[in-house]
C-alpha cells in the first residue's frame, strides 16, 4: 500500500505543490493597447450600449446539455471574445476581435477560427478590425448598430480594412439607438438576455411530494372567537 501511495505522489507532482508557493500570483492589464483603443472607440460610438471586454463564450452562449459539457468547455468555452458588444438589456449585439500585426501562430489561428464558426452558428456578427486601422466612432457605428436609413445604403463591411462576418443582427437594424430601444420597452417588446449555463440560478429547496390536503372550512366556524 506504501508504495503505491508513493506512486500516485510521484505520477502527480503538481497536486502536491502550494498554489500561492509554485504559482505567486501577480496582476497585470486585462487589455492590450489595440485592445484599449478599440474599447474607448466602441464607447464613443456607441455610449447606450454595454461594452464587455475578454468575456469567455460560456458566459453569453448557451449550449444543450445532451452531451457533456465540460468537453465543450474544454473545446471552445474558456475561448473569450476580445469585445463584446451588448445592448443595455445585456443582450449581444456584436463581438468585435481585434487583429494584431504580428501573425498568430497555427495552434492560436485555429483557435481563432474555432470560436468564429461558434459565434456564427449562434448567430452572432462578429467583426475583425485590424489593430492597425481602427475605424472611427461613426464608421464603428454604421457597421455594428446601422440605423434604418442607414442600413440599406452603407453595409457593415463597409469600415476600412475591416471584415464583418454574418449574424442574425448583422445589418438589420435591429438594435437602431437608444430610443427606439425605449419604444420597445413602451410596446412590452425588450427581450429577456438568455439564461446562464451555469447551475447556481437553479432552485435547490426541497418541494413536497404529495400536495398538502385543503382544510375544511367548517372546522373554523364551531371555534370561539372566529
Amino acid at each position: 500500500m506504501r508504495t503505491r501511495a508513493a506512486r500516485r505522489i510521484d505520477s502527480h507532482p503538481a497536486d502536491q505543490l502550494d498554489t500561492l508557493a509554485a504559482w505567486p500570483p501577480q496582476a497585470t492589464r486585462v487589455l492590450t493597447t489595440s485592445e484599449r483603443e478599440a474599447y474607448d472607440l466602441l464607447r464613443r460610438a456607441l455610449p447606450a450600449h454595454m461594452i464587455l471586454a475578454q468575456v469567455p463564450l460560456q458566459r453569453f452562449i448557451k449550449v444543450p446539455t445532451r452531451n457533456s459539457y465540460s468537453e465543450w468547455l474544454r473545446r471552445v468555452g474558456h475561448l473569450s471574445a476580445d469585445l463584446l458588444v451588448c445592448d443595455r438589456h445585456s443582450q449581444v449585439v456584436a463581438v468585435v476581435e481585434i487583429i494584431g500585426s504580428d501573425p498568430l501562430s497555427e495552434r492560436a489561428e485555429r483557435r481563432r477560427e474555432r470560436m468564429t464558426r461558434v459565434l456564427r452558428a449562434a448567430e452572432i456578427p462578429v467583426h475583425l478590425w485590424p489593430a492597425a486601422t481602427l475605424p472611427t466612432p461613426e464608421a464603428a457605428r454604421e457597421a455594428i448598430v446601422p440605423t434604418p436609413s442607414a442600413a440599406e445604403s452603407v453595409p457593415p463591411a463597409a469600415v476600412p480594412g475591416s471584415r464583418s462576418l454574418p449574424g442574425r443582427l448583422s445589418g438589420s437594424g435591429a438594435f437602431a439607438d437608444a430610443a427606439h430601444d425605449t419604444a420597445a420597452e413602451d410596446e412590452g417588446a425588450v427581450r429577456e438576455p438568455p439564461p446562464s449555463t451555469w447551475f447556481d440560478d437553479l432552485e435547490t429547496q426541497p418541494a413536497p411530494l404529495t400536495p398538502e390536503p385543503a382544510k375544511d372550512p367548517k372546522e373554523f366556524k364551531g371555534r370561539p372567537g372566529r
